[in-house]
């Protein structure tokens, strides 16, 4: 029997739950309404894009569970933000489960032990039954109450990768309640008729007594249940889309598999308007993670009238190289590849779909950047490739970067060359073949390495590049294996020649370890790039970049070159005498991400004033490293590196991005979402440091850490590089000679237990003080 249940105690149990959402609510709303002020003078107007969806439209957004990639499924924040933070249109689904006594809930898995605190609470109640012929153990929606499960049970994050500090604080929802809140859209899928049928449950007379109201939206894999409703569905003018599951599984109805009932589209269009089906059955991957060609599967669906939805889209999932871990990227291979487009995405992210379609879809590659942010790689574009090859700058200048880097590099017979670190390791295939030649140099790192300035330039040659994946150890995260080695090793002198031929506005020599390669190794580095960039003429701009101010020093004759000094420990502010110090030497600082905003279990807690002390002072600011893996971006981004660029570009205003993947950067800054005073349906908004961590109860928030230390003074202060010294006549005693200390370090170690001591002392002033 179904019944109109009362949400009494569900109201009771969860009142904080409203709160909860005026709270995300207000704080997205004053923050959107500060950082994309919307006023007629800047309103522009963006041309209409032609779509290859079936209707000619732009293709749709589902939101899977609401923004179920940050909140739980379907709970009332996850809906609220997914609406918020999502371009106009958006469509809510929910899953509908049953409760014993024919109450409706949004959760995607029929066992509620995966999405709820259900098992916890009722450590007894689990059950076995027979789901569409598949034997399933667990506590399930049908041996509960509404009543039970609202005043009792609550939502929890499913999902490892994603934030869990939300996990027993809100509320199961119920479909009515969800369709009161008058979401844009609204989409229920309806996954288990016959089974709920078994049980004396009947969905389409749930949602009859719904009249279909507000449910513009019904999909299922059952094709009985889709029929049974097409009358209904008709009257209500309710979209129904016929579900695809796994090509070999069964569907209830006709017990075909889904494989041959996908071959005759014509038979669904007799009871539906579209279809479903997994991202894979469009583009599927190969063995080695890479796109196969596409299949036919959306021209043949819209020449049969059948609107296409892509489901299976997430942007903490691993998935094919091609897209370079950019989860825009994938969406855009979706529908803006030249010959189809899906009509909608069903996705657990729905920020970053709204992006791709309204922001990216059909952006002409020679678009004008917006603004004056400048893109500089890291390496080259060493995300795709590996660093500081020919393909890392070949891809970098394709893709738009404003600057190219070379980290230069000693070999032992003087060559000057491009190379991530001095360390052959972890970037060329040297341990292979030259573990022999490992050694420790405490001056530069304190685990063993292959060192270039202990290798001649021939011997370097012989060796492979190797791609570096910071991530290759989290679950497999490779970059590119199939061009693991591509490409070839490039002198400086190549390098800027290279670089004098492309479209890029300059380059950037990045000078490391110049004491230690001029007292102990005799090799002046220094010398070697004012050489070669003298030789090369170059008409482009050059920046020098070193974490020793007296390098910068060597370089102030030249006053057109910009000096950046490289800031390689976190700070958390910067003080005026540090600022003076600083423009002696340089006239840009390179700093860390976490020196900008302050992270906390993947949660982005604060905003410091380093940007804006700096400015100041007249000192540009340049933001290191951008990288398109999800593992390195905040839970507060979204985990898309796009919002992270927003963050840093609009809501920090540095000057500079230094990314090791150029074309998500450049995709951004070329959009017109990235201009935050044009008159736009939707924009790019950097994310609000604190905000989202201050959603949690407070006793799931991470403790407070303490903030980083100033920059000091003295830390940007080098004593002067030492004179190329004659091997010949050197001191062979292996000790490390004065001023041949790692650059950028503290002066001394002396100095350095008196500068920890002093900043102890002062975290313990201001813990009394507090």
């Amino acid at each position: 029997m179904l019944i109109n249940v009362s949400h009494n105690s569900y109201n009771n149990t969860h009142a904080g739950s409203m709160m909860l959402r005026f709270f995300i609510l207000f704080s997205l709303l004053v923050h959107a309404c500060v950082a994309a002020p919307k006023t007629p003078a800047a309103a522009r107007a963006v041309p209409a894009k032609k779509w290859l969806t079936l209707s000619g439209k732009e293709p749709g957004v589902v939101a899977r569970g609401g923004f179920s990639g940050l909140f739980p499924e379907s709970s009332a924040t996850a809906n609220d933000l997914a609406i918020s933070a999502s371009s106009p249109g958006l469509t809510l689904l929910c899953s509908l489960q049953m409760t014993k006594d024919g109450a409706g809930i949004c959760l995607s898995d029929i066992r509620l032990d995966n999405a709820t605190t259900i098992s916890t609470l009722f450590p007894k109640g689990q059950k076995t039954y027979k789901v569409n012929g598949q034997t399933l153990n667990g506590w399930f929606a049908l041996d509960y109450s509404a009543d039970t499960i609202f005043s009792n049970v609550s939502l929890v994050q499913n999902i490892y990768s994603r934030p869990s500090i939300f996990d027993g604080q809100m509320a199961i929802a119920a479909v009515e309640e969800v369709l009161e809140s008058k979401p844009p859209k609204f989409w229920l899928s309806v996954q288990y008729d016959a089974f709920y049928m078994e049980h004396k449950l009947s969905p389409a007379e749930y949602l009859r007594s719904l009249r279909f109201r507000g449910i513009n939206i019904i999909s299922s894999p059952e094709i009985g249940f889709l029929k049974s409703i097409g009358k209904d569905a008709r009257k209500a003018k309710t979209k129904l889309i016929f579900e695809f599951k796994d090509p070999e599984a069964n569907e209830p109805t006709t017990n075909k598999k889904y494989s041959e009932i996908l071959l005759n589209l014509a038979a669904i269009k007799s009871f539906a308007t579209g279809i479903i089906v997994p991202k894979d059955y469009i583009w599927s991957l190969d063995s080695a993670k890479y796109l196969k060609p596409a299949s036919t599967i959306v021209t043949d669906a819209h020449k049969a009238g059948l609107e296409v939805y892509a489901s299976g889209f997430a942007n903490d999932l691993s998935t094919s190289y091609n897209y370079s871990y950019d989860p825009s990227a994938e969406y855009l291979q979706f529908v803006d590849n030249g010959q189809f487009s899906v009509d909608g995405f069903i996705t657990d992210f729905p920020p970053t779909a709204s992006q791709a379609i309204t922001c990216f879809a059909h952006q002409k590659r020679n678009l004008p950047k917006i603004g004056s942010t400048l893109v500089i790689t890291h390496n080259g574009a060493s995300g795709d490739y590996p660093g500081c090859t020919d393909m890392a700058y070949q891809k970098a200048v394709d893709d738009g970067a404003d600057v190219i880097d070379c980290s230069v590099q000693m070999s032992k017979d003087g060559m000057a060359f491009c190379l991530a670190s001095a360390d052959l390791i972890p970037t060329t295939t040297a341990a292979t073949t030259l573990m022999s030649r490992a050694t420790t140099v405490p001056e530069i790192q304190s685990k063993n390495g292959i060192f270039s300035f202990d290798l001649t330039w021939t011997e370097i040659q012989s060796l492979k590049p190797q791609i570096q994946s910071p991530f290759s150890t989290s679950g497999g995260f490779q970059r590119n294996p199939a061009n693991k080695n591509a490409g070839k090793f490039m002198t400086l002198a190549d390098f800027l020649k290279f670089s004098k031929a492309k479209t890029v506005t300059g380059v950037l020599i990045n000078i490391q370890n110049a004491a230690y390669l001029a007292s102990k190794k005799g090799l002046g580095i220094v010398d070697a790039v004012k050489s070669a960039l003298t030789n090369s003429k170059l008409d482009k701009k050059v920046l020098i970049q070193s974490d020793d101010s007296s390098v910068l020093d060597s370089f102030k004759a030249v006053p057109k070159y910009t000096r950046v000094l490289s800031i390689d420990k976190e700070i958390g502010d910067a003080p005026k005498p540090t600022i003076e110090e600083i423009k002696k030497h340089a006239d840009a600082v390179n700093i860390l991400r976490s020196s900008l905003v302050t992270i906390s279990q993947s949660f982005a807690t604060g905003k410091t004033k380093v940007v804006e002390e700096m400015h100041k002072g007249n000192i540009s600011v340049y933001v290191s490293v951008m990288r398109n893996e999800y593992l390195s971006i905040t839970f507060d981004y979204f985990s898309d590196p796009t919002v992270e660029l927003a963050t840093f570009i609009a809501g920090n205003g540095v000057d500079g991005v230094i990314t090791e993947f150029p074309a998500t950067a450049t995709r951004y800054l070329r959009s017109p979402c990235s201009d935050l005073n044009r008159d736009l349906p939707f924009a790019i908004l950097p994310a609000d440091a604190g905000t989202l961590i201050s959603v949690a109860a407070k006793e799931a928030q991470p403790p407070a850490s303490a903030p980083n230390p100033p920059l000091d003074a003295k830390d940007v202060i080098d004593p002067p590089l030492p004179p190329v010294a004659n091997l010949a006549t050197n001191n062979a005693s292996g000790g490390s000679p004065p001023g041949s200390r790692r650059s950028g370090s503290i002066a001394t170690t002396a100095n350095l237990s008196l500068s920890f001591m002093a900043m102890l002392a002062l975290r313990l002033l201001l813990c009394a003080a507090a």
